[in-house]
């Protein structure tokens, strides 16, 4: 049952843009929030809308020309065909608010504990140019964002996905201030995979026990050597069995397996979570809220502390 904390959830509706019949379900993200209400695990108010990040922001990790062509509508077919989403000021807006959504989820994440964002993890996106469905890189300007407003100085990218994080190895491949990791399929997208701080490629099929075994063998090692004053968990549903778009053999309930874990090794090391969706595309859109629901409610239910010791509220 809910408690009567307040909860700082971030969301917006205008994440559910309409990009037609496309296999990324922008309506999950509503549809998430409505289970986490419908099982009294949050309240209507409870949810934080954001606003959009600016271009001071954007610039912290994104070219300046990159930035004027999303907000003035002059990128090429060529660029928007990489995109792979159909262009519309309502979608630039909707990852301008996705990109503020995480960086608003550090902050309270650094605040409480933990920091949830139901949307963002749009790893794909480069300094100057976005593909595989991603625009602007929100982990990144997350990051770089608290980075500058002196809020925190190490932080751990766990990338989850069923897709390496591409946009995401790139930007901070000569940042000794982030350390990139990321656990995905080999043989899928992207086929060019620039390397991170540590990329564990995993064989088609894939199953629960190897790939929690695969975790627990690298993160507390991670953790422990580079002591990162935040994580930002790149929690995909995409490593789901019945994927369109994966090819791992991972059930819901080893998902959430996951979730525990890389949640549980936060709250163990006192080091500050924030969570955004990422990828999904199940066969039924069901199973994809069900995975992103679990996570939610997985960390709802750790207990994060304040920076007082406080159960965060």
């Amino acid at each position: 049952m809910h408690s009567e904390k307040k909860r700082r959830i971030v969301y917006t509706p205008e994440y559910g843009v309409n990009i037609g019949a496309h296999v990324f379900p922008t309506e999950k993200y509503a549809l998430v929030k409505e289970r986490l209400i419908a099982e009294n695990l949050a309240r209507a108010d409870d949810f934080i809308e954001p606003l959009e990040a600016q271009d001071d922001d954007l610039c912290l990790v994104h070219s300046s020309g990159y930035v004027h062509k999303l907000t003035t509508g002059t990128l090429s077919q060529q660029e928007i065909m990489k995109i792979e989403l159909p262009y519309s000021r309502e979608l630039v807006r909707a990852f301008r608010l996705c990109a503020g959504g995480t960086t608003l989820a550090c902050r309270i994440g650094l605040e409480t504990g933990l920091g949830i964002h139901l949307g963002g993890g749009f790893h794909h996106a480069f300094p100057d140019h976005g593909e595989g469905f991603c625009v602007i890189n929100d982990i990144a300007v997350g990051a770089k964002t608290v980075q500058k407003q002196g809020l925190v100085k190490k932080i751990l990218i766990v990338d989850c996905d069923v897709h390496q994080g591409n946009g995401t190895a790139f930007i901070f491949n000569d940042d000794n201030s982030v350390f990139t990791f990321s656990i995905h399929q080999t043989d899928n997208y992207p086929f060019h995979k620039p390397p991170g701080n540590l990329d564990i490629d995993l064989d088609d099929g894939c199953t629960d026990e190897q790939y929690l075994d695969a975790l627990s063998h690298n993160l507390p090692g991670i953790t422990s050597d580079f002591s990162p004053d935040m994580i930002i968990y790149v929690a995909g549903a995409d490593p789901y069995k019945y994927d369109q778009l994966g090819g791992l053999d991972l059930s819901i309930e080893g998902l959430q397996k996951r979730d525990q874990y890389i949640l549980g090794l936060a709250l163990d090391s006192k080091i500050p979570i924030v969570i955004t969706l990422a990828g999904g595309y199940a066969q039924k859109l069901e199973d994809t809220v069900q995975i992103h629901f679990n996570a939610v409610k997985t960390a709802l239910e750790m207990g994060f502390q304040k920076k007082d010791g406080r159960e965060n509220e």
